[in-house]
């Protein structure tokens, strides 16, 4: 039987925090900065989630302007500077968040953070946003070799925070996230409010909340008791 305790792992855009505002905010200057039309902020909402150069992709797709890997590289590098300097100026946490990490807490849970976010940026943005201390570990798109929907990011996740594997629930908002936990063997709560193109019960979480005071409850459900 393992000693090590039980681990939830959190997403971050869109499920611990809205940050459509920044991203989409950086994502159109990038698009102005190549002579082309900002993206509406509903219109780009649901291109975010799988990382900035997915992001850089998908906006330019919604233009009709062709990208090189050579220029989304360039641009890639532009995103991320610029992203830097505005990571917080819109950006909030979801309703019940800190309320829900602090019940995990009492309750045994180790808690930990694994987003396609860079690492620094990820760090940063939760510092600003007051609960960086309260996570284990918060792991990004560079930390590891392997990034979501590649399960490795999660398993990595969890040996970093010092968390039991057989005993972890993963929260999300993407296909990523989904595609990612269920491939580690991980039940994955999924939150209706993030960035997702298609509704999240269409990739079949083993839960879905609409509102953080629901999430001890769902954990319980799906990981034993610490």
């Amino acid at each position: 039987m393992s000693t090590l305790p039980p681990i939830a792992v959190f997403d971050l855009d869109g499920t611990l925090a809205e940050t459509a505002g920044d991203l989409v905010g950086t994502l159109n200057v990038i698009l102005e900065r190549e002579g082309l039309k900002a993206l509406p902020l509903e219109e780009a909402r649901d291109m975010i989630g799988a990382g900035a150069k997915a992001l850089i992709q998908r906006g330019f797709t919604a233009t009709g302007e062709p990208l090189s890997q050579e220029r989304l590289e360039r641009l890639f590098a532009e995103f991320l500077d610029h992203y830097g300097s505005h990571l917080c100026e819109h950006s909030h946490l979801f309703p019940g968040v800190v309320e829900a990490l602090d019940t995990l807490t009492k309750r045994g849970f180790l808690l930990a953070v694994c987003t396609n976010k860079v690492e620094s940026h990820a760090l940063t943005l939760l510092e600003l946003l007051g609960v960086s201390g309260r996570f284990a570990a918060i792991c990004g798109r560079d930390t590891f070799p392997h990034f979501k929907p590649d399960p490795r990011h999660i398993t990595l996740t969890i040996e970093r925070a010092g968390g039991d594997r057989s005993r972890a629930v993963m929260v999300g908002d993407s296909r990523a996230d989904i595609d990612a936990a269920k491939a580690a063997g991980i039940p994955v709560i999924a939150v209706p409010f993030g960035y997702t193109d298609l509704p999240v019960e269409a990739f079949g979480p083993d839960v879905v909340i609409t509102h953080f005071d629901e999430l001890v409850a769902a954990v319980a459900i799906l990981v034993p008791a610490a």
